[in-house]
């Protein structure tokens, strides 16, 4: 099940850049199409490998950088920009470098607040950035470890847990990160009427 709904959100997601791209070729000045590319990028990047995965959010970044240059006041896109900027500061194994895109990320939350306080959404994000340099730390220095460590009674089950809750809360980062930007370009879609994908024929 898990599988079949990411397949749906690939399916989703990918017809979403599509419909974006097209969009972008009548109109480059549309603010509110290049967040939904920007969005649709980001939420797409969690299906490849690092690397394809970095250049993926780098091109969401683009995009969204394009809508704030059109209308510096949206603040979905200054939003979403922050998003980009903390799963690309997750996927940088340098301290200090992925700290830079934390920062930026920081910032551009707080920009979003500024622009519409009520938002819970932009709160949580803010209070979630300020949590990454740490979480980072951890996720990184596991990775290694993990791998040195190898198979055999050595591990004990309090490394496991420890590792258990450190993924688990990156996954409900990541996780609650992705989502909240693919709610916000699937109502973006919903707002434009674009027809959503059709479901795959049963088999």
């Amino acid at each position: 099940m898990e599988m079949q709904s990411d397949f749906d959100r690939l399916l989703f997601f990918e017809h979403a850049r599509k419909t974006a791209e097209a969009t972008y070729a009548k109109d480059p000045l549309d603010a509110e199409n290049l967040t939904r590319w920007g969005g649709a990028l980001l939420e797409l990047s969690q299906f490849q490998p690092v690397n394809e995965s970095k250049k993926m959010i780098s091109d969401a970044i683009s995009k969204l950088e394009e809508a704030l240059e059109v209308n510096p006041q949206k603040h979905d896109a200054i939003w979403c920009l922050g998003n980009a900027y903390t799963s690309h500061g997750f996927l940088t194994p340098d301290e200090d470098e992925a700290k830079v895109y934390f920062d930026k990320a920081t910032q551009c939350f707080q920009q979003a607040i500024d622009a519409d306080p009520q938002n819970e959404l932009y709160q949580k994000s803010f209070e979630v950035t300020s949590k990454a340099p740490e979480l980072h730390a951890q996720i990184h220095k596991q990775g290694p470890n993990q791998q040195s460590m190898g198979p055999g009674p050595s591990t004990s089950t309090s490394t496991k847990g420890l590792s258990k809750k450190n993924n688990d809360l990156m996954y409900d980062i990541f996780g609650w990160v992705i989502l909240a930007v693919g709610l916000v370009a699937w109502v973006g879609f919903a707002k434009s009427n674009v027809p959503p994908p059709a479901p795959p024929p049963p088999r």
